[in-house]
């Protein structure tokens, strides 16, 4: 039932009781309406917007007919003034603090969307500008936004502290922003508080004074003196009301429906002197027709959010500010009031259901993202690079959830739940593969600084005899052995690098000055280069490559040479390209021939360094000849208007075409090389 229907089925019994009560006197009229609105608390709250009532002289029999008409009203009417219980609950909680209306004008951010910096200077903000007691929600919501915010960074924190080795018992993380946030709120709690101790104190105040002028208006029926100075008096108590301030919440309706039906008293006592009662009522009227039209012209305007605000601010007016009117007028413009009040509402709550299509389109965004995060939450990933790729798609995600706007009110928080839980289901198996790696990698490093325990306790070994193979050995597990933590990572392979490169040069400066066999190797290797340089080639490709061949194949038999004659294999090598010049092969294919021919040297040697060198500078010129690749392709860009005839453009693409076979006989040799480890 509505307000004003309610109001309106109380008119009719208080005039009933009126009838019933005359026999016995004012006195008891007056009696019986004060407990009435003492003992329902409910009543109370439904009796904020009345129409006027009729003063005209009492007939019991009419007055009880008309009772029962706006009782019978009253129910027909129920289930169409809904809106008038919005506006009258929303002008109750205003009228106990007045700073309260202006959170009608304070705009509700999209808090969801901002970071923990943003919600701090937003609260800061708010504290400063606007009035402490008009911000509450908006305070709500930005203080749940940042604790779940907040609590998110903090489990990120956690787990990566917990990754690191660290207990769970000793976590703590704090943050500048966390203690610039929890400043800006400990000053609104302040200031809440202290406003509302002021104001408890005024509340107090203010009920005293309109319980007084209440008392006035009853002893002025009872008065015997001019009726003119009489009703001055009357007019002066309606003053003190309004210009009294705001009373306690739950004091409201029993104080106002109390001054209300003494007014009405007043009225009733006053219909003797009819002229200043109908100067009343026309001066009400000539009031209440303003507050129509302004009605009626918020109805047509676009602002639907600001006409309703407006329109909650004219049954206000209505309601405390102006009196009844001739009974003639009454019904009339109250349906007036009524229908222009409606139609303020249909076009808000058209308004409203059209931001449902919306919100409702926004919901079905955020559920496919919320989908598309739980899906990758349960995909099977075991490498670094894949989560590094996942990780990515979730951050995407998570902008396009914060940007998809918002989503109905009753499904926000459980929507805002669900993705909260995806993304830390994510995190979670995120955080347990990194644990697990970070596990492996760091039981990978306490093997690697064994290994380094053990080449450096016997770099300076002089038993060469059983050191070498087991320098060999750690230098084999050393490959073996997977990944460490990347700051440990080059640390240790130097540490490592230089204790066998330590070791490998002294067994190298020892056999140089010892080792007669491979002086023999080089003298034998001398004799033959002399004999290979005398070569003359048939001119049979097949032939000649056999030859030639054969020549490298002896050459490999005769042994290593000792460490400062290593010069020799250069020379050979010259010598074979002369060989290999005067046969119609193909460039790359000699190249690769010749290339397996040094990695067999390098890959029988006892140190492995010198194939480590090999394969980095193989890695650094693949690098350098993709680098003049992408320049040559760059400097095309600038030829756009000319010929592909143009001198400049065909030694550039020539240019390309080189680097691009160089490129693809590197690589080559990179697969070539890799197979040895």
């Amino acid at each position: 039932m509505s307000e004003t229907d309610n109001l309106q089925k109380a008119e009719g019994e208080q005039e009933i009781k009126k009838e019933n009560n005359t026999k016995t006197g004012s006195q008891e009229i007056t009696d019986t309406r004060v407990v009435n609105t003492e003992t329902s608390q409910t009543e109370e709250a439904k009796t904020q917007i009345e129409p006027e009532k009729d003063l005209e002289e009492i007939e019991v029999s009419s007055e009880q007919e008309e009772a029962k008409t706006e009782i019978s009203d009253s129910k027909t009417q129920s289930n169409g003034d809904e809106i008038l219980d919005e506006i009258e609950a929303s002008n109750a909680e205003d009228a106990e603090d007045e700073g309260n209306k202006d959170r009608h004008t304070i705009e509700h951010k999209e808090y969801d969307k901002m970071s923990l910096e943003a919600l701090a200077i937003e609260l800061e903000r708010l504290l400063k500008n606007e009035k402490v007691q008009a911000i509450r929600s908006h305070v709500q919501n930005i203080n749940n936004e940042f604790k779940s915010k907040f609590q998110d960074l903090m489990d990120e924190k956690k787990a990566e502290f917990i990754n690191d080795g660290g207990h769970e018992i000793d976590f703590y993380y704090s943050s500048p922003v966390q203690k610039r946030y929890k400043q800006a709120y400990r000053e609104y709690r302040h200031k809440l508080n202290e406003h509302y101790k002021n104001l408890e104190k005024s509340l107090k105040d203010n009920l005293a004074e309109k319980l007084e002028i209440i008392e006035e208006l009853k002893g002025l029926i009872n008065i015997e003196e001019n009726i003119n100075t009489t009703y001055k008096h009357f007019k002066e108590l309606q003053e003190r009301w309004r210009n009294t301030g705001p009373i306690p919440r739950d004091k409201y309706n029993n104080a106002w429906n109390s001054y209300h039906h003494h007014v009405e008293m007043f009225y009733d006592f006053l219909h003797l002197n009819r002229d200043l009662r109908d100067l009343d009522f026309k001066h009400n009227l000539e009031k209440k027709l303003i507050i129509i039209e302004r009605a009626e012209e918020l109805a047509q305007e676009n602002d639907v959010l600001h006409a309703f605000r407006e329109l909650q601010e004219l049954h206000k007016m209505w309601k405390e500010e102006l009196g009844p009117v001739a009974k003639e007028h009454r019904e009339t413009i109250w349906e007036r009031f009524k229908t222009a009040t409606k139609q303020i509402n249909d076009k808000r709550q058209l308004y409203f259901k059209e931001i449902d299509k919306v919100y409702e389109k926004n919901l079905e965004v955020k559920e496919r993202i919320i989908a598309n995060i739980n899906d990758i939450a349960q995909e099977n990933t075991n490498s670094h690079n894949g989560w590094q790729k996942k990780i990515k798609e979730i951050e995407t995600l998570r902008d396009a959830f914060f940007n998809a706007g918002k989503v109905p009110l009753k499904v926000n928080e459980a929507t805002w739940s669900k993705f909260k839980e995806a993304v830390r289901e994510f995190n979670r198996k995120k955080n347990a593969f990194y644990k697990d790696l970070k596990k492996e990698q760091y039981n990978n490093l306490h093997k690697k600084l064994d290994l380094i325990k053990i080449a450096e306790d016997n770099k300076d070994s002089e038993d060469f005899e059983s050191v070498t193979p087991l320098m060999k050995k750690i230098q084999s597990d050393w490959k073996k052995i997977g990944h460490v933590p990347r700051k440990d990572s080059d640390k240790i392979w130097k540490r490592f690098k230089a204790a066998c490169n330590h070791y490998f040069d002294r067994i190298h400066a020892n056999r140089n000055a010892s080792n007669k066999q491979e002086l023999e190797a080089f003298n034998k290797k001398q004799e033959m280069l002399d004999s290979i340089r005398k070569i003359e080639l048939s001119g049979d490709k097949t032939k000649d490559l056999e030859t030639i061949n054969k020549q490298i194949s002896n050459w490999k038999e005769i042994g290593r040479v000792p460490y400062d004659k290593r010069y020799i294999e250069g020379k050979f090598h010259k010598v074979l390209d002369g060989l290999f010049l005067s046969l119609k092969m193909d460039q790359n294919e000699i190249e690769m021939i010749k290339f397996e021919n040094k990695l067999e040297q390098l890959n029988n040697e006892e140190d492995s360094k010198h194939l480590d060198n090999e394969r980095a500078f193989i890695s650094k010129k693949i690098d350098e000849i993709k680098g003049q690749i992408n320049q040559l392709e760059n400097n095309l860009l600038f030829f756009t208007n000319v010929d592909d005839d143009n001198p400049l453009v065909k030694e550039v693409h020539s240019n390309i075409k080189n680097h691009k076979d160089a490129l693809k006989l590197w690589k080559k040799k990179l697969k070539k090389i890799k197979e040895l480890y």
